[in-house]
């Protein structure tokens, strides 16, 4: 694919394909694409457009700026895109050379501003921090709490880092979050999606696995898998088991099983609301139960038993209830948030799996039971369902996870390409066709929903990653 040259400032972070424009969130830009979709590019092999971000990375890039961030955001995206970026070059051929550690110095670099978040009075991170005086900020929002996840998905980069640096003070920080929270564990390990970094104390009653509460328990798991750490399985387990208790039902018409919400707490009543952000949950259930090995692998294990059994069985049935967002839709894509018709004579908590009637797999009873809201029709290239399509894959090798995933991949090359083919974009109303375009390409889109589907996907993305990396060429 062709692409026209863009005359875009350096440093710029958001990409605009329809106006083919960028803009920037502090006055100097901090790169947010290109350092998200750096080891995309590794894994494309674009040697040249990678070299293009090197030295942009080198040249142009500063973190001394006077500049408020997300904690979360900026140690998942940026951090994190930086750390990969140093893996996979250590891996890959012509991804950087023996001598190179430019990934590594900017993450330390980084890090070294982001622990100003830490520096709470219990310790919880702050919701943001100026990356320039490394002072940590309340949220504006809120009563100044930070919301739960994003106070626990900050610890697989921090860990990683202290790994590759021996600096033990990025594990110590990331580490004592962790433990406030499972000081104050709430009952079956599900929690508020509200903490404050003055008390570590939970705020307000609201428990939801998606925005604010999704990460918390998607990093438990991550983190048994990283560090091997007894607890973090032991709080996987009890929260799982939690949601199985309290947040799983069913539809009325197809039998699809969802997560619904508890807005007031355990014991309260549940909203049977569901964000596309819940659909990480299939994915991490499967390598929860098989340990990031194949199901056939994992069976052979003495460890194997009926509850992982009865795990697979409902990572299957949730991977299905997200595909069902996608496919009863007009344009095949899901919308940010899907409210289910739930079986009001559901006993709670849940029967067991064993005991579960089975869903249904036509599309008919699907949109029976499906509702899509017109402020939640937006779709912002969200990866969580094709990651878990991904996972789903790997470990069952079942085909049906492939074909899903590639049907959802021809909707959104279908609907969220720009006219002239020059970029991708969000959607404001996944229900119409034509779906109205946004004008903006969220930077996880070069990142996750991409690099979850199969290499053919790579080709027009190519020609996206390198108009964008054309704004960012350093200056002579």
């Amino acid at each position: 694919m062709s692409l026209k040259f863009l005359r875009l400032q350096p440093g710029q972070d958001r990409f605009h394909p329809i106006s083919k424009t960028g803009s920037q969130m502090s006055p100097s830009g901090l790169g947010w694409i290109i350092i998200d979709s750096l080891d995309t590019m590794m894994i494309m092999n674009l040697t040249t457009r990678l070299s293009d971000a090197r030295k942009w990375l080198n040249r142009g890039l500063t973190y001394n700026q006077n500049q408020d961030v997300n904690t979360f955001e900026t140690t998942i995206r940026m951090l994190g895109g930086l750390l990969s970026a140093h893996y996979l070059s250590t891996l890959l051929p012509d991804a950087s050379s023996q001598r190179d550690y430019i990934y590594l110095s900017k993450a330390v670099d980084l890090a070294d501003r982001l622990l100003g978040a830490y520096e709470s009075k219990s310790g919880i991170p702050y919701a943001s921090v100026n990356i320039g005086t490394r002072e940590g900020l309340l949220s504006h929002a809120d009563g100044g709490a930070s919301s739960t996840a994003e106070a626990t998905t900050v610890q697989l980069e921090m860990k990683y880092l202290a790994y590759l640096t021996g600096n033990e003070a990025y594990w110590r920080k990331a580490e004592h979050a962790m433990k406030i929270i499972d000081d104050h564990r709430m009952q079956d390990g599900l929690l508020p999606i509200f903490v404050h970094p003055d008390t570590g104390h939970f705020r307000y009653q609201e428990i939801r696995l998606g925005s604010r509460g999704d990460s918390y328990y998607e990093y438990l798991i991550k983190q048994y898998l990283q560090t091997s750490e007894p607890v973090y399985r032991e709080m996987w387990e009890e929260a799982l088991a939690g949601i199985q208790k309290h947040l799983l039902t069913s539809t009325k018409h197809s039998n699809l099983q969802f997560i619904a919400e508890l807005p007031q707490g355990i014991g309260g009543p549940l909203s049977p609301k569901m964000d596309h952000l819940v659909c990480f949950l299939p994915g991490s259930i499967a390598i929860g139960a098989t340990e990031g090995l194949t199901e056939t692998q994992a069976r052979k294990l003495p460890s194997w038993n009926a509850q992982k059994e009865q795990q697979m069985q409902l990572a299957r049935e949730l991977t299905k209830t997200c595909w069902a967002m996608y496919a009863v839709t007009n344009s095949g894509l899901s919308p940010e948030i899907a409210w289910f018709k739930a079986d009001e004579t559901n006993p709670r908590p849940f029967p067991e799996p064993s005991s579960r009637p089975r869903s249904k797999n036509d599309k008919a009873s699907w949109k029976q039971d499906l509702i899509v809201k017109p402020l939640d029709a937006h779709n912002l290239q969200r990866p969580e369902t094709v990651e878990s399509l991904f996972v789903m894959y790997r470990v069952t090798s079942d085909p049906i996870y492939r074909k899903w995933g590639w049907e959802i991949f021809k909707a959104f090359q279908k609907h969220t390409i720009v006219s002239d083919g020059e970029g991708y974009t969000s959607l404001q109303d996944v229900t119409k066709v034509p779906s109205p375009q946004r004008d903006n390409m969220e930077s996880f889109w070069l990142v996750r929903p991409m690099a979850s589907n199969s290499f053919r996907s790579f080709v027009a993305l190519a020609g996206v990653v390198r108009q964008i990396l054309i704004s960012r060429r350093p200056r002579p």
